[in-house]
């Protein structure tokens, strides 16, 4: 079921939210459970096994960690810790990367094996870091191992970040599960928030992808420099309000039923490197693979090589962890490549920089990512490249009809205002702010907000464009 779907906007959502807001508090819980079960069994009613399956594996492996802490046996603690990510990771694995393993044998060595058409479970990516992140904390004593497996099922599939985050990790809602305040400012905090992400998603997202299509779908040979370049900004603007706009009704939902989720994007088009653009950018992924991986491998503690070695390894992972297909590996080589050279030259050392350098670095910044998402968004390297030497110049040039389109003003105007809004310069008067603004005020935003609502339904029912790029990893 998606966000942004009538079903869910006129029927899931009011429905749950009613019945959560006068059902006793000691019922919540439950209820949300229930609910989120239902929400993830609408779409994938097949695959609630997998997820019931991992839900009980770390229930059970936390319970077993904090048995070993308490005998004082750290190698029983490691040994359980150990037992139960690798049962998580080899769940994941299995659905995400065993036809991938398949058929690069098969490339390697000639073989003729056939691949087993694995279906990938909608957001076991997000879920099973989240499950892993539970265990690892638990070992480390962050956190204490939940004996009420309800409430762990709860942290796992609470439906608001189930299919596509954010990550959560389990400290940062211990509290919240068990007992949490909900008040009506609140639920109106955060259904404000629900439509400003909705907004993104559909008035936004929505146009910029059928832009970015026009090129990313067609044969890269037959693209001018030009329309190359405008598809390519397309892409990135596009993956940026929809997966932001996504964790945006996440966060809203969230605090909807008490709960407050860390942020995911923090105006990630504003870096001058690579290196701030990921501390900007999937917030919640970036800082998973730094505390459960960057750092247990040792960070940047162990001298300049590892450190390269530990980036490079680390970011490829990311890459892989996008999905099983090379594009996603070289995507993460390509970030890990920049990101080791800014360390290496000192530019990740902002306060040292020149203004002149930093307006230097933000169009280079810009054009990087940039480049790096056609990757991501190409069908395979050999794709890639010829959109490359698109984007060069280097193709012939295409059809007039095929130009005709990124002269209509509306593309146009979409492209600009979303360039506009991914930076801070409008975010005080698209997101309301609680404290210190007048009731006037607040209510121009609502009736903003309301009218950004309306539009959204009507683009949704009028639409049949309405993908979530980030369901599929």
């Amino acid at each position: 079921m998606l966000f942004s779907s009538l079903t869910f906007i006129l029927l899931f959502l009011p429905f749950t939210a009613v019945f959560y807001f006068v059902i006793p508090a000691s019922w919540r819980n439950a209820f949300l459970l229930v609910m989120s079960m239902l929400f993830y069994a609408w779409g994938e009613p097949r695959f609630l096994a997998v997820m019931l399956l991992e839900i009980i594996a770390v229930w059970a492996g936390a319970i077993a960690i904090s048995a070993a802490a308490e005998k004082g046996s750290v190698r029983l603690q490691n040994l359980f810790a150990f037992l139960t990510v690798s049962a998580l990771v080899a769940i994941l694995a299995a659905f995400k990367y065993l036809d991938f393993i398949i058929a690069n044998i098969c490339l390697v060595t000639g073989a003729d094996i056939s691949p087993l058409g694995i279906v990938l479970p909608l957001g076991i990516s997000f879920y099973t870091f989240q499950a892993i992140s539970y265990a690892v904390d638990v070992r480390r004593g962050t956190v204490k191992a939940e004996k009420n497996i309800y409430t762990v099922a709860l942290y796992i599939a609470l439906f608001p970040q189930l299919v596509a985050g954010p990550i959560i990790k389990y400290h940062e809602i211990a509290e919240e599960l068990r007992e949490r305040k909900t008040s009506a400012d609140d639920a109106a905090d955060g259904i404000r928030r629900f439509i400003i992400g909705l907004g993104k998603k559909t008035l936004i997202a929505n146009p910029l992808g059928e832009v970015a299509d026009l090129g990313f779908g067609e044969d890269p040979a037959s693209l001018a420099a030009v329309p190359a370049w405008i598809c390519a900004f397309a892409f990135t603007l596009q993956l940026f309000f929809d997966f932001s706009g996504y964790s945006d009704m996440a966060i809203g939902l969230g605090r909807v039923f008490g709960f407050h989720f860390p942020e995911n994007f923090r105006y990630p088009f504003i870096s001058k490197t690579i290196s701030e653009f990921w501390r900007r950018w999937h917030i919640s992924l970036s800082t998973w693979f730094r505390d459960y991986l960057y750092i247990p491998l040792g960070g940047s503690r162990k001298g300049l090589p590892r450190t390269i070695l530990n980036l490079g390894f680390v970011f490829l992972i990311t890459g892989l962890w996008h999905g099983p297909v090379w594009t996603f590996v070289v995507w993460g080589a390509m970030n890990g490549t920049l990101v080791i050279i800014e360390r290496l030259l000192g530019l990740n050392r902002e306060k040292e920089r020149p203004a002149l350098l930093n307006a230097v670095l933000h169009v280079y910044c810009v054009l990087a990512f940039t480049l790096c998402f056609v990757v991501f968004n190409s069908d395979s390297l050999r794709h890639a490249g010829a959109y490359f030497l698109a984007m060069a110049g280097l193709s012939p040039e295409p059809p007039l009809h095929s130009l005709l389109y990124f002269t209509d003003i509306v593309p146009g105007a979409v492209m600009c205002l979303a360039a506009a809004l991914s930076t801070p310069l409008f975010s005080k008067l698209i997101r309301p702010q609680s404290d210190g603004i007048s009731a006037a005020r607040t209510a121009l935003q609502d009736i903003f907000l309301l009218a950004v609502l309306v539009l959204s339904a009507a683009s949704i029912m009028s639409a049949d464009y309405n993908p979530f790029i980030y369901f599929r990893f």
